[in-house]
């Protein structure tokens, strides 16, 4: 459910642009104008593997041009910085604030602390946080989504097309998060197609060591999986995936793709023809919303969901292939009805 209130919008910038991007590591997309109310627009600072990563913050990015495009203002996106702390997280949000952005958003769970004390400082502005729901504030929206339902259609698309009765699940970190990817893969395949298996392994226990910004550590997690028969291997690893990707096409076998639709992303082009499907969040469409509402003075706050039902996570059909065959096409459909109307309940972990 979306929950609305209506927050006053913070004055002028402060400080120079150029000066806090020297301090964040940033880079900066611009227009060369402000909003309606003499504002700044909307800012996003990446999560670990940064712009270029064909997946979770390019879909970020994607939102913030059309906003951009949209309202015709000042945007900007910012880079992380390797080894990074909380403080730094904050000091880069509130940077973003003080200047006169609004809204903020942090790309990733990981920015839970910084936007709980950021927001507090300047609590005129709002605040956005990707995957996390842990932030009570009345300007901060927490973007979230049902992963485990995408990924329940990964498990059937990948049961219908294995020849094995074997598949892989590479998750790039061992935390909760990216659980719900695993749960909700399994549980798709194991309804499919009882007599598959499916091999996982998270490439790192924390994002610091790589797990979501290594692609020769998901290279290397896909190859083994493979050794081991597997020809249908879904990723849930950030910028690690595209190692993922990379080995499927090299031994001629399925991948899946995550968060964006990966069979399009130019970055991959090379590998298409391996890429059977994506299990997709609308990233973009959730940081598009958020500015959308600052701009019409009616800003989300609270949890935001993004589902099957409202069309924010599901599987991409980009490939020919995928998309002609009838059969996969028709189970894929019959489980998705099945979730929306609850006959299906898919697991989180």
């Amino acid at each position: 459910m979306r929950r609305v209130s209506r927050l006053t919008v913070a004055g002028a910038a402060t400080a120079s642009l150029a000066l806090a991007l020297s301090a964040c590591g940033g880079t900066s997309t611009e227009a060369s104008s402000q909003d309606s109310k003499g504002n700044k627009g909307l800012a996003i600072a990446y999560d670990v593997g940064g712009k270029g990563d064909q997946s979770f913050n390019d879909a970020a990015f994607a939102g913030l041009e059309k906003a951009k495009k949209e309202f015709g203002y000042e945007t900007t996106d910012v880079e992380p910085t390797e080894g990074e702390t909380d403080a730094d997280k904050t000091q880069r949000l509130v940077s973003l604030a003080k200047q006169g952005y609004n809204p903020v958003i942090g790309v990733g769970y990981a920015y839970a602390a910084a936007v709980k004390e950021a927001a507090a400082k300047y609590p005129d502005i709002t605040f956005g946080i990707v995957d996390d729901s842990t932030i009570k504030a009345e300007n901060v929206a927490d973007l979230v989504f049902s992963e485990e339902q995408a990924s329940y259609l990964a498990g059937v698309a990948a049961a219908k097309a294995t020849k094995t009765n074997t598949v892989g699940f590479v998750g790039g970190v061992d935390i909760p998060l990216i659980h719900k990817f695993e749960a909700g893969f399994k549980q798709g395949v194991e309804d499919t197609n009882p007599k598959a298996k499916v091999l996982s392994q998270y490439l790192t226990q924390t994002a610091e060591e790589g797990g979501f910004s290594s692609p020769d550590k998901g290279k290397t997690a896909a190859e083994s999986q493979i050794e081991k028969k597997a020809d249908v291997v879904y990723q849930a690893a950030g910028l690690s995936g595209q190692g993922v990707i990379e080995a499927a096409a090299a031994n001629k076998v399925w991948a899946i793709g995550v968060d964006s639709d990966q069979y399009q992303q130019q970055a991959l082009a090379k590998y298409k023809d391996h890429i059977l499907t994506s299990a997709t969040k609308d990233v973009a469409k959730a940081v598009y919303n958020l500015a959308k509402s600052v701009e019409d003075g009616k800003p989300e706050t609270g949890i935001v969901r993004g589902d099957l039902k409202t069309g924010e996570v599901g599987l991409a059909d980009s490939n020919p292939k995928f998309k002609a065959d009838t059969k996969l096409q028709e189970a894929i459909e019959t489980a998705k009805e099945k979730i929306i109307s609850g006959e299906i309940k898919v697991r989180t972990s």
